[in-house]
């Protein structure tokens, strides 16, 4: 959250009078007036209520009465002693610049946007009437205005500290985080005691991922200013960027307990729990914050989403509802990803990425357009993720890195994420040209970076997923950028060029649906890594709590993306298979929990849910054979949990929907060429489910075509997927060559 300061004036002593009552008007003013720059606030104003006693009309008493007023936040009163000061003497700039200033207190922007036009009017030259007058055009939302309002005043008066700091929350407004960070800077220089400047330093800092130095801004804030609510809060946020959650926490505490009603911090904590998968408390504290601020921006979707990896379904479809209402109007209501799984609508999801997307990451370019490059013999691809460890991510792509063509290509590994030092990271280090670790450069440094690389494609593997940095692509990092692999829809943003998928994903009428050009791959859009260890310990249904005979049913999905009507069709699978039981990833104890209480609501043995311990992922491969089908989830599928299941041989049911997300396991399944697993309705998936486990026929032709078709078909062909998404790239740099607008592409299978 970012301050704006105001700067408060004092008028200029009262005129020459004459007589004994003039002398006496004249030495009270002298007192008050002294009172006054001390900051005795009560005395001054009894002094000069004294005055109006004897001149119930004298202009300037009414002047400083009214900025008495206002400094003890009696605003309505200080706008009406102004006003009869005015009346008397409507040609003082000083008091209509303070008028203005008063009236931003009560939010009537407009009004003190006129009333510091008309102390302009009168005196070109006063430099904090061109401050408040930016300060009105800030409540306006017209920030660029704004800006220019506050340079006028810096050029009046150069060293106007105040103006300088206001300056900077218009440029963070404007989302030019470095100009705003020089801008605090000079505000410093001025005057090295300015709390404020330093806790909005540390605010364009935190937007430029620069959080140990945003950690160290507020922290000499709060060192000025021990009691600053805003900047603890803010502390707060530095310290989740730099991941050291349990400070974090403390800092949001100490702001809100110095301010009970603080939503921000309430919001902020949970952001927190939510981050250490702690959804209980980070879902009270959501509430807590949406208590105290209604429709607090994004938080909807955060709230839903907590209670989505919980379980926790009472009021769901009205919730759920409710959350579309709000984004079809536009709203900033959810964050994108927290929607994939609610949601399966792809025009909803679009414009809930829109909305997030030109609220936090609108183009940028702050080094500006780049200039045409002539073509090279190489196209150098710069592949940018935090996930360069043993994560989901790296386990589909690390084998395409090795497998590029360098007579073709030069690859650049961008990372930005924790430096693990693991076998995976060190296996995709080892597969790039340049490997570089951009963790602690700001969004438009490593965005200036590629383009001295002169990067042709950078390819975002994150998306809107946990530690994106979206940033780098609204700075323009390279003249092609593309949206692939790690997030299963559209940004919304106009900064990406391309979103690569598959005519499965995205059929032709669908492409509306996402604002980047839609590259189609054959087959599947998803690279898989043919090299994922299995590991050989063998695994009995005893060792993982399951039955010895019965019909396995898993799903090792994340919680959040099971649904309330995907588990009322799971019981009723369950209730028409005798003996069967549904073995599901143990995330948390609370989903856990929630899930064996729904089981009984439904006429169902809470025994029949068998809950997995995480384990290594060869070791989660191995076991996976102990189960007989994989029950998918909808509208968002399993994705990399499916290729794991298929690359184990174990078959997945998939009930495919509109969305991306809703169609990727079908996506797979093509590839792997078993469609028959593919339905499109809740009834036919309940249907087949049943079918497959009380016709083992059927099944076993099913089981024995999938472990024929995992090393024969596309879905696991490492070196066929490269190629083609190597087509792809070749194709996008001969449209950005020819000088060509990115367009949609379709990529054919070679034959």
């Amino acid at each position: 959250m970012k301050s704006k300061n105001n700067k408060r004036t004092k008028s200029s002593s009262p005129g020459k009078q004459t007589g004994s009552t003039s002398v006496s008007v004249n030495v009270l003013m002298r007192d008050a007036m002294a009172h006054l720059q001390s900051g005795r606030f009560p005395e001054a104003e009894a002094l000069y209520v004294q005055v109006l006693d004897v001149q119930p009309n004298h202009p300037d008493a009414l002047h400083l009465l009214g900025l008495i007023a206002h400094h003890g936040g009696r605003y309505e009163r200080a706008v009406e002693l102004i006003d009869k000061a005015l009346e008397v003497n409507p040609r003082n700039a000083e008091a209509l610049s303070n008028r203005a200033n008063i009236l931003q207190e009560l939010k009537r922007f407009q009004s003190a946007l006129e009333s510091s036009d008309k102390a302009i009017l009168l005196n070109p030259n006063l430099a904090v009437a061109y401050n408040n007058r930016g300060n009105a055009l800030q409540g306006l939302n017209q920030y660029q205005a704004a800006l220019e309002s506050y340079d006028k005043a810096i050029l009046l008066s150069p060293d106007y500290a105040e103006a300088y700091s206001n300056r900077g929350n218009a440029l963070l407004e404007l989302k030019q985080y470095q100009a705003a960070l020089e801008s605090y800077d000079k505000v410093i220089r001025l005057n090295a005691n300015h709390a404020k400047a330093y806790n909005n330093r540390g605010n364009a800092l935190l937007e430029l991922s620069q959080y140990q130095a945003a950690l160290e801004s507020y922290d000499r804030a709060i060192l000025l200013n021990p009691q600053y609510v805003l900047a603890y809060n803010n502390r707060g946020n530095a310290l989740q960027g730099l991941k050291q959650y349990h400070a974090a926490l403390e800092s949001y505490d100490e702001a809100i307990r110095l301010k009970p009603d603080l939503a921000e911090g309430y919001a902020n904590r949970g952001n927190t729990r939510l981050e250490t998968k702690q959804y209980q408390a980070a879902l009270e504290n959501y509430e807590k914050a949406t208590l105290l601020r209604p429709n607090y921006e994004y938080l909807q979707g955060r709230s839903l989403f907590a209670k989505r990896n919980l379980c926790a379904w009472d009021d769901h479809d009205e919730e759920c509802k409710r959350l579309e209402i709000r984004i079809g109007k536009g709203e900033r209501a959810t964050q994108p990803f927290d929607i994939l799984a609610i949601i399966g609508s792809p025009s909803l999801q679009r414009r809930a990425a829109e909305t997030y997307a030109r609220d936090k990451y609108p183009m940028r370019m702050s080094s500006g357009e780049i200039p045409r490059r002539p073509r090279r013999e190489k196209i150098r691809i710069g592949y940018f993720s935090a996930d360069y460890r043993d994560h989901a991510t790296c386990y589909l792509i690390a084998e395409l890195f090795e497998l590029h063509d360098r007579s073709k290509f030069e690859l650049f590994g961008f990372s930005f994420g924790p430096d693990v030092n693991d076998g995976m990271r060190r296996r995709v280090a080892a597969a790039m040209d340049q490997f570089i670790d951009v963790r602690t450069l700001p969004d438009w440094e490593v965005a200036q970076l590629c383009r001295g690389l002169e990067i042709d494609i950078a390819v975002d593997l994150k998306g809107f997923t946990q530690g994106n940095r979206a940033g780098i692509f609204a700075e323009r990092a390279a003249p092609i950028q593309v949206n692939y692999l790690g997030y299963p829809g559209t940004t919304g943003a106009p900064s990406m060029d391309y979103l690569i998928g598959d005519r499965t994903v995205i059929p032709e009428k669908c492409e509306q649906h996402y604002s980047e050009k839609v590259v189609c791959l054959p087959d599947s859009y998803q690279v898989n890594d043919s090299k994922r260890l299995i590991s050989p310990n063998p695994y009995t249904r005893a060792d993982e709590g399951l039955p010895e005979t019965g019909f396995v049913y898993c799903c090792f999905n994340n919680d959040y993306k099971i649904t309330p009507g995907v588990f009322d069709i799971w019981m009723r699978i369950l209730g028409r298979v005798e003996g069967s039981v549904l073995w599901l990833l143990e995330d948390n104890v609370g989903a856990g929990m929630n899930l064996r209480k729904e089981a009984v609501r439904r006429g169902i043995s809470p025994g029949r849910l068998i809950f997995a311990e995480r384990k290594p992922l060869s070791e989660h491969l191995a076991r996976h054979r102990l189960a007989d089908l994989f029950l998918d989830t909808l509208p968002c599928n399993a994705h990399t949990t499916a290729s794991d299941a298929l690359w184990a041989g174990l078959p997945v049911l998939t009930c495919m929907g509109e969305s991306f997300a809703s169609r990727v396991a079908a996506s797979l399944l093509n590839a792997i060429h078993l469609p028959e697993l593919i339905v499109s309705t809740e009834e036919e998936y309940e249907a087949l489910a049943v079918e497959l486990a009380l016709r083992p026929k059927r099944y076993c032709e099913i089981k024995e075509r999938l472990k024929h078709n995992r090393l024969t078909t596309p879905l696991f062909d490492g070196e066929g997927v490269t190629r083609n998404l190597e087509a792809a790239y070749t194709a996008m740099y001969a449209k950005y060559q020819a000088d060509a607008s990115p367009d949609h592409i379709q990529i054919e299978r070679e034959r």
